[in-house]
């Protein structure tokens, strides 16, 4: 573009804020709705976060849209039973108690509702007062599990909504469904969304959860006219003119509702319905909790209260586990939990998964770490495990931890007892230049033995390499990886953490 024409577009840009002083604007009404698409997501502590996000605002939200008289879809797009505090000692029940009382329409099961476990995720689930779709979910032997569906059609106002639930593809190498089957989301969404459609369905909706991928091949697919999704944890409006895509941040901080307009014409088989969306994007900060949801979180947290606000160590230097952090580059508090590991186990190293530590806050320098704190940052109930492999394992271990980045990923290494260097301008699996032991590079035919944690072990996140050699430590004689970071913090008593140069990326 030239400057002559850069200018001209400057100018057409900047025109109507010139003409706003003297001429009248007249405001476009926005239609009144038909319906509302309500969308919650990824949603894990109990209480809210300085007045922001938690179940009781939540909640709250979702009986002030339904107080509006607009006939209303409210959608969970999964990720809740695990992990959080409580989670640890009921393995997700107080999570379906708080849910219950919330009204939800559409549930969709995510990877962390399998975390403890197949008969856990089948006993939370017939616990559920609300549905649990999941079309790309089944049996061993295939057949849908009980109190599943794939897929409804609502009727709300004069428009049937057909919605299309499914799970996370990729669940069993993230988390522990034992084995059961997950198909592919985009094959699971044209069967139902052809049967959808020849039941009359007017408007088609994906409540999935899935990363953003394959969120975008929903869209190009144009196999449904609006998905409601979770497992990022942004919060995401897109509208191409044909197909919307929502996600509602994470914790219930935001919990966006869609408005769907209609146009209706002709009857029976010239029936044609026209919609158009308008967004709107609840701040939980303004939310009225719901007293209701609010009563329970208020007694589970006085139990954990008795149990957690026990200190355990002091900062000397500011720790930092924001997920956007933890997940891309070494940590102090990442550096912290490998050498908790390595050190109760003997191992020569340690390797563990950044995803495994979840807390997302940042601590000052000066602070105590209290029980709830540790364990709020290690919920998921793993245990230590201790192998021994060969220098060539512990490389494409690391390897396989730095596969998605720059990207933030939960399989990024946090390692001890090791230093690498990587140049991610490489292709996936050929980034590490450098695996550092003891000050000399690491010997690809020796052997070391490493610390981890079981889920790793059984080959979680990708981690493989993990399971090549010979299981020294194994899940029924490893202890509670969180117990173990505790204890490491009481012998030290004073934690002075600090990032050392362990992963260095280029």
């Amino acid at each position: 573009m030239s400057q002559l024409t850069r200018r001209k577009a400057l100018g057409v840009l900047a025109a109507p804020a010139a003409m706003a002083a003297t001429t009248p604007v007249a405001m476009a009404q926005i239609p009144a709705p038909a319906f509302t698409l309500l969308l919650v997501n990824d949603i894990y502590k109990m209480g809210d976060d300085r007045g922001k996000g938690g179940f009781a605002r939540a909640a709250g939200i979702a009986r002030a849209e339904r107080a509006k008289g607009v006939p209303m879809l409210f959608c969970h797009a999964g990720d809740c039973y695990s992990p959080s505090l409580m989670s640890g000692f009921d393995q997700g029940a107080h999570i379906v108690e708080m849910q219950n009382k919330m009204g939800i329409d559409v549930f969709v099961p995510g990877n962390h509702e399998f975390d403890f476990g197949k008969e856990n995720y089948l006993k939370l689930t017939a616990a559920q007062t609300y549905p649990t779709f999941a079309a790309n979910l089944r049996d061993v032997a295939g057949n849908a599990l009980p109190g599943h569906k794939d897929s409804q059609i609502f009727e709300l106002g004069p428009v049937k909504v057909g919605v299309i639930g499914t799970t996370y593809d990729p669940t069993p190498q993230l988390s522990n469904p034992g084995d059961l089957k997950f198909s592919s989301t985009m094959e699971a969404l044209r069967r139902e969304a052809r049967a959808l459609k020849t039941q009359g369905a007017d408007i088609l909706v994906a409540v999935v959860h899935a990363a953003r991928g394959t969120d975008n091949e929903i869209v190009r697919s144009r196999l449904v006219d609006i998905v409601l999704t979770g497992h990022d944890h942004d919060l995401a409006i897109a509208y191409d003119g044909k197909v919307v895509m929502v996600e509602s941040n994470e914790e219930g901080n935001y919990v966006t509702a869609i408005d769907i307009a209609v146009t209706i014409t002709g009857e029976g088989a010239a029936r044609r319905v026209a919609w158009t969306p308008t967004f709107r994007v609840n701040d939980s900060r303004a939310a009225t909790p719901d007293p209701d949801v609010a009563a329970i979180v208020k007694g589970y947290e006085t139990e954990l209260s008795k149990e957690l606000d026990i200190d355990v160590a002091k900062l000397a230097a500011p720790l930092d586990s924001r997920t956007g952090v933890i997940r891309t580059q070494e940590t102090a508090i990442g550096n912290l939990v490998a050498d908790a590991i390595r050190t109760s186990t003997g191992a020569q190293l340690a390797i563990t998964n950044a995803g495994g530590i979840r807390a997302n806050k940042q601590y000052a320098a000066g602070q105590t770490l209290t029980r709830r704190d540790v364990l709020s940052e290690l919920p998921f109930g793993n245990a230590t495990v201790m192998v021994e492999i060969t220098g060539k394992d512990v490389k494409d271990a690391i390897e396989n931890g730095l596969r998605d980045a720059p990207q933030g990923a939960g399989r990024f290494p946090v390692v001890s007892g090791l230093s690498f260097e990587a140049d991610l301008k490489q292709p996936q699996g050929s980034r590490v230049t450098t695996v550092t032991v003891d000050g000399k590079p690491i010997d690809p035919a020796g052997k070391y033995t490493v610390a981890s944690n079981n889920f790793m072990l059984e080959g979680g996140d990708g981690y493989a390499a993990l399971g090549r050699g010979k299981t020294l430590i194994g899940l029924t004689d490893g202890k509670l990886m969180a117990n173990e970071v505790m204890v490491y913090l009481r012998r030290l008593g004073t934690v002075d953490a600090r990032v050392e140069g362990r992963a260095v990326l280029k």
